[in-house]
Formats: structure tokens, sequence, C-alpha cells
């Protein structure tokens, strides 16, 4: 018996060895096609920034951007996602840059952006593809409030972007320093041309994160350029698909479950929020809507989607609590015997805003089926 264990062990041992060596030579020969970094930033040859020259024979402006593509190219995960998320965005943004005349290059400010994620956010507020900010996106068309947030639209939000850096190169005439405003705001920047007198962006004097916006640009314009330069041999299959989706247009009477619209798509709810990310919450507004569904689900779509909605609203009957005097929402979750955060899912609320006689709850419950003399007028 310890003869034939000893054999068992010895097999494993060779096993996890060979498998071992199998791995510790796979990863080695990943390793030699990725090029040393002090290769990575002998940078050769002119370059350009929406066709604007790259200073490089400024000592200076080499080494800021040598030091940009250096911290850029240290977070290899961070440049996969990137360029697999590329091959679905690019291509929208590609095009709306071509029908609007605007310079290509302009859609890597999208990426050191947001590395294109449509949820992406800052501590200043900005969202978004473009990372507007409330006011700035408002002043450009996108609709930002509690049921809606155009900033996470890559149609609305690169066409607000468009909009926003034809203004600027209008004002500044330089696509660099166009994209130093969208960084600073164009007052701040100007206000910098004028005291430090020179109105070359690589010469100014500007808050760190404005004079490393441009070479995050150029960094990732670099590598996007030729990726497999820089050890990143991405095969078709590696890249997440572009895109495929039917574009519909809805009249929403009152405020419609996105399910609704998902079982009509024949899809699921998860699938109409990633293809709309602007729509916030589980409900979409009364009013004219612009969505996109999966692709082919366009057809018969509106005829499913009334089916849908009448029987939701037989089904529902019941189920919608008029508030009362001295209501509040706790106490309205344990008489309903629900859950007091579904309560305010349910009903888009925040357990701070206050409620009052005559508004109207959806409460899913058996218990208020039996109660009815307190639903519905």
């Amino acid at each position: 018996m310890k003869y034939i264990v000893s054999i068992f062990c010895f097999a494993i041992t060779a096993v996890i060895t060979l498998t071992a060596i199998r791995c510790d030579s796979s990863e080695r020969a990943d390793l030699a096609r990725i090029p040393a970094l002090l290769n990575s930033v002998r940078l050769s040859g002119p370059l350009d920034f929406c066709g604007e020259v790259v200073e490089l024979d400024n000592p200076e402006v080499r080494e800021r951007l040598e030091k940009e593509l250096l911290l850029t190219l240290w977070d290899r995960p961070q440049i996969i996602l990137w360029i697999k998320r590329a091959n679905r965005f690019f291509p929208i943004i590609e095009k709306m840059l071509q029908e609007h005349n605007m310079p290509q290059d302009l859609k890597y400010i999208a990426v050191i952006e947001s590395a294109l994620r449509p949820h992406a956010g800052s501590n200043k507020g900005a969202i978004g593809f473009w990372q507007f900010l409330k006011a700035t996106g408002r002043k450009y068309g996108l609709v930002i409030n509690s049921r809606k947030d155009e900033r996470r639209n890559i149609f609305r939000s690169t066409q607000a972007a468009i909009s926003y850096y034809k203004e600027l190169y209008e004002l500044f005439e330089s696509w660099t320093l166009s994209a130093a405003a969208y960084n600073m705001g164009e007052q701040g920047l100007e206000s910098e041309i004028l005291a430090q007198k020179t109105d070359n962006y690589y010469q100014l004097y500007l808050p760190l994160e404005t004079q490393r916006y441009v070479m995050k640009a150029v960094s990732a314009k670099i590598i996007f350029s030729a990726p497999q330069d820089y050890g990143f041999n991405f095969s078709e299959a590696d890249l997440y698909p572009p895109l495929e989706y039917d574009r519909i247009s809805l009249e929403c009477s009152q405020e419609t479950p996105l399910a609704i619209i998902a079982e009509a798509a024949g899809t699921y709810f998860k699938m109409i929020k990633d293809l709309n990310p602007d729509i916030r919450g589980h409900y979409l507004p009364t009013g004219s809507h612009s969505m996109l569904i999966p692709r082919g689900a366009a057809d018969g779509f509106h005829a499913r989607f009334k089916l849908q909605v009448d029987q939701w609203l037989v089904e529902n009957r019941g189920r919608v609590y008029i508030v009362k005097n001295g209501d509040n929402l706790s106490a309205i979750a344990e008489r309903f015997d629900v859950p007091l955060p579904a309560l305010l899912i349910w009903n888009r609320l925040a357990l701070n805003k206050p409620i009052y006689p005559g508004d109207r709850l959806v409460i899913y419950s058996e218990r208020n089926k039996s109660k009815d003399q307190q639903l519905r007028e």
C-alpha cells in the first residue's frame, strides 16, 4: 500500500512540476515580447496631436512626455482594457468626429478622461465618457436629472464634447490649447496666456494636471498607434465586440418599468441598462425617448411593448398606495411587510426625501391586495 501511495505522490509531483515549467516558459515567452521600459521611451520621428507638432526638440517637453508614457505603460492591465473597449466605442466616436470635420486624435481625450467607461466619475462630480460637470453638460444640451444622465450616453456626450471643442478652437485657434482649456476651463487658460505672454501650450506654466493632460493623450495615441511595439498583441477575438443595436422611439404616457421594455425586446433588464446607461433607476420617465435595444429586436417591438404595458397596468391595479397625513416611508414599509430599501427602489426615492399626502407609491406586496380600500382612487 505504501508503495502505491509513493508512486501516486511521485506522479502528482511530476505533473505539478511539468505544469510549472510550462507556465514559466509561457510567461518568459510573453515577457520576451515586452520591450524594455527604456526602449519604450526612445521616441523617434515627429509626433503630433491633432496635427499640431509635439515639441520633442525641447528637452523639458520630452521629459514630460516620457514620464507620462512610462506611467501609462506601467499599468498594463489598464491599457489592455483601453484597447478592448476601444473596439466597442471608437467606431462611434470616430464617425461623429469625421462627420463634424474634427481631428480624430480627440478620441484619446475620452480614453484618458474615462477609460471609455460610461459610469466613470470623479471627486469633482464629472461623469461619463467625456467627464462633463453638470453645468457644462447642460450648457451643451445634455439632460442631467434624477431620471436621466446623458453624460453616460456615448452618442449624446460625444456630440456635446464636439460642440464644446468647436467653441474652444474658435477661441484659442489651437487644438492643444483647446484640450488644455477642456481640462482647466477656458477662463483660467486665458488668464495664464495673458499673464505669461505666450500662447504656446508647451511653454505655459499651468496647473500640474493640465501640464500632464495633453501628454497623457499623446501617450495614449502612441500606444494605440502601435500596440504590438509595446507587447500588446491582440487578436480580433480578444477585443470587445462593437455595439450592435436597433434604435427605437418610445412615447410613454406614464413612467414605464425598464423590465417591460426588456421583455418586449426579448432580452433582460441588465442588457437594456447596458445599452442605455444614461437611464437612471428602474423606470423610463414620462415623455418621448430614443433608446437602444438589441439588434433585430425592433421588428414588431412596439406591438409587443403595447401588449406588455397593458398587461402591466392590469396586474398593478391595487398596487398603488395613496400617501395619507402622518405617513412616513418606514411606517408604510412596515405596514405592507416590505423592506424599506425595496420601497425606495421601486419608487426612486431617497430616505431623506419627503413624501406628501396624495403621493402615489408602488408597493409589490401580497398584503396590499387585501387593502384595496386604502389603494387607488
